[in-house]
């Protein structure tokens, strides 16, 4: 476990970074707002589509890791809307369900991704991109449904197929894809300048996250955030990792699927609370709690997993 805590803490440290820089005032802080829409348009993209593109799935279990990461993110989908009539009745209004369900469902990649390359190398990277490709379409699917149903973002069938069909996380992820089971090969300096992008996504990311983070909001968390925090960062990564083991699932594949289980929310369902009508002021404080509280139970995680894996 202290090795797994002192792996990681290179990825909090930068995400400490962003949250420093924020409040220093040393940067103009109308960078980051540029910064987070490059880094989601362009970077993270074209990190998705590079090792995806090039990545060796052979002996992955694909079929298994499909089963066991669509289908854990749909029964925690289905648990909660279950829930929302005990939920309503407690006092949780519609717009801070929404955020309840993004919290506990969305998963932070670039946090997943730096923690996989530092302990599993280029074969962790693959594994946690092909498990991100694999749940981006049914998370944003829920995600929206639940936002248009619960937090009154509506715009009808087509502005909801909109949002999925333009995602630029999905757009990137199921070229990489093709580009992959086809073979077919960019112009090598055009591959090269892409690359080098993706190089540039995974250290800049995680300063975002750390921009992104709300400290003052996240003092006094609230019953809904606590909720929200025991959610993703304990029940998830139970799903995912029984579901994984039942279908089979061993080694250093079921370690990359309890990891992106065990990471903290995506700081992108924050823009989308507040497009669409969510409660996005707990969302913000849920992501706060949720790294800080994450940096622990990662490691916990891992160890928990690795048991597991070795039988």
């Amino acid at each position: 476990m202290t090795a797994i805590f002192e792996s990681i803490l290179p990825v909090f440290l930068l995400v400490l970074l962003g949250v420093w820089l924020r409040r220093s005032r040393l940067v103009d802080q109308g960078l980051w707002v540029g910064l987070e829409q490059f880094g989601y348009y362009f970077l993270f993209p074209s990190l998705l589509f590079s090792t995806l593109a090039k990545a060796d799935f052979t002996g992955m279990e694909a079929d298994a890791t499909a089963i066991a990461a669509i289908g854990s993110v749909t029964l925690m989908s289905i648990a909660l809307l279950l829930a929302w009539p005990l939920l309503r009745s407690k006092g949780i209004s519609g717009a801070t369900f929404t955020s309840i369900f993004q919290t506990a469902t969305r998963w932070n990649a670039f946090i997943a991704l730096a923690v996989a390359e530092k302990l599993y190398g280029a074969i962790g990277l693959s594994l946690t991109a092909l498990v991100m490709t694999l749940i981006i379409i049914p998370i944003n699917f829920y995600n929206v449904a639940v936002l248009v149903w619960f937090g009154g973002g509506g715009g009808g069938v087509g502005f909801f197929f909109l949002k999925i069909i333009t995602n630029p996380l999905i757009i990137a992820s199921a070229a990489g894809i093709l580009f992959n089971l086809t073979g077919i090969e960019l112009y090598e300096p055009v591959m090269t300048a892409i690359d080098m992008l993706a190089t540039a996504s995974l250290s800049l990311g995680l300063v975002l996250v750390g921009v992104g983070l709300r400290i003052a909001d996240a003092l006094k968390p609230t019953g809904a955030a606590i909720l929200a925090v025991a959610l993703k960062l304990i029940v998830m990564p139970i799903f995912m990792v029984s579901a994984s083991a039942l279908l089979g699932i061993t080694g250093d594949a079921l370690l990359v699927i309890a990891l992106g289980a065990a990471v903290p929310t995506a700081m992108n369902g924050y823009l989308l609370a507040k497009q669409m009508g969510g409660d996005a002021e707990l969302y913000a404080a849920v992501a706060t709690v949720q790294t800080a509280v994450s940096f622990f139970t990662i490691p916990l995680v891992l160890s928990v997993t690795r048991y597991v894996a070795a039988g």
